[in-house]
C-alpha cells in the first residue's frame, strides 16, 4: 500500500507550485503588456500621458467593449461636420 505524503511535504510542494505559478504569471503579464503595446502604437493613444491613458483604459473597461465603441461612434457622429449640417 502506498504511503501517504506528510502534510509538511504537501505544503512544501504547494509552496513550490505557487512560486512557479507566480513566475509564470509574471512572464505572461510581460507578454500581454507587449501585445497590448503593439496594438496601441500608431493609434494616437501613445501620445497620452501614462495617467491619461490609464484613466481612459479604466473608464473604457468599466463600460465594456460594445458599450464603449457604441458611445464613441455616437459621439463621433454627433460632432462630425456632416452630422451637424443635417
Amino acid at each position: 500500500m502506498p504511503t501517504k505524503r506528510s502534510a509538511v511535504a504537501a505544503l512544501q510542494k504547494l509552496e513550490s507550485d505557487r512560486l512557479a505559478l507566480d513566475q509564470r504569471k509574471k512572464e505572461l503579464e510581460k507578454q500581454a503588456a507587449f501585445e497590448l503595446g503593439q496594438v496601441i502604437l500608431g493609434t494616437g493613444l501613445e501620445t497620452f500621458s501614462k495617467r491619461g491613458l490609464s484613466k481612459v483604459a479604466t473608464e473604457l473597461g468599466k463600460l465594456g467593449e460594445e458599450e464603449a465603441i457604441k458611445r464613441l461612434v455616437q459621439k463621433q457622429a454627433s460632432t462630425s461636420p456632416t452630422a451637424q449640417n443635417h
